[in-house]
């Protein structure tokens, strides 16, 4: 017990100093960006304290108003883009923000799960642009323009791999880039049930209480954050093995 005290404390002291860096270097693009991989951390850090609990003590509720790790929640899949097949025996479903930079970071562990699980894995996309990223929203209208077109993965790739610039322009160059026929994606651009689609997303996730990203359901078991491969392996092991 006392060393778990003594985790936390450690962790809490880490996060105090991570907000002093906030203020410190709110008006410097660069220090931001910095300042954001620091908070990274600390979350992977709390996230490997909840790793080292007693084997068979029961995970803590998360935070009220967030979705309880503890519960499988029903997540409707319906006209998402998914990667893998129908009936793999895991579903791992990600809400996504393509100007966020933790969305961008856990690309690499999501292309690590399907390399390691193959085809015992599926990986469905939700649009969960947020206010702060003002470039967000066109990124992803963007991205299922080019779902309608059967390419969203490759748009997805073609986004992140140049998330500081989602321009328009440059998002109709990735759009060109994947061979998408462009009368059809800059028609399909403007139609309101695209907007629709996304804002759909997003209010499933505030029913769920998913507040950030990236959040994922994981067989419908919540999990927050860019964590650390080691922490999705433990979530899908489980439930394969709950499967078998």
């Amino acid at each position: 017990m006392a060393e778990n005290s003594s985790g936390r404390a450690t962790i809490i002291a880490a996060v105090l100093v991570s907000f002093s860096i906030i203020g410190g270097s709110f008006f410097v693009a660069d220090s931001l960006e910095r300042t954001t991989a620091e908070l990274e951390n600390v979350t992977e850090a709390l996230a490997d304290l909840e790793l080292a609990a007693p084997a068979g003590a029961p995970s803590r509720p998360s935070r009220p108003n967030r979705p309880d790790a503890n519960k499988e929640y029903d997540v409707d899949l319906a006209g998402a883009p998914t990667k893998g097949p129908d009936d793999a025996v895991v579903t791992i479903v990600e809400w996504s923000d393509f100007q966020c930079p933790f969305c961008n970071r856990v690309t690499p562990t999501l292309a690590k799960i399907e390399e390691e699980y193959g085809d015992k894995v599926r990986v469905a996309f939700k649009h969960m642009p947020l206010s702060i990223h003002p470039q967000a929203p066109q990124a992803h209208a963007a991205s299922e323009a080019a779902h309608r077109q059967g390419k969203f993965w490759e748009m997805h790739d073609k986004i992140f791999a140049d998330q500081r610039d989602l321009s328009v322009a440059t998002l109709a160059s990735h759009a060109r880039a994947i061979g998408l026929d462009m009368d059809r994606y800059n028609a399909d651009i403007a139609d309101a049930r695209i907007k629709k689609k996304i804002d759909d997303d997003m209010a499933q996730a505030s029913k769920l209480g998913v507040t950030g990203t990236p959040s994922f359901f994981i067989n419908g078991r919540f999990l927050s954050g860019a964590q650390p491969f080691e922490n999705f392996k433990r979530m899908i092991d489980e439930a394969l093995e709950k499967a078998s």
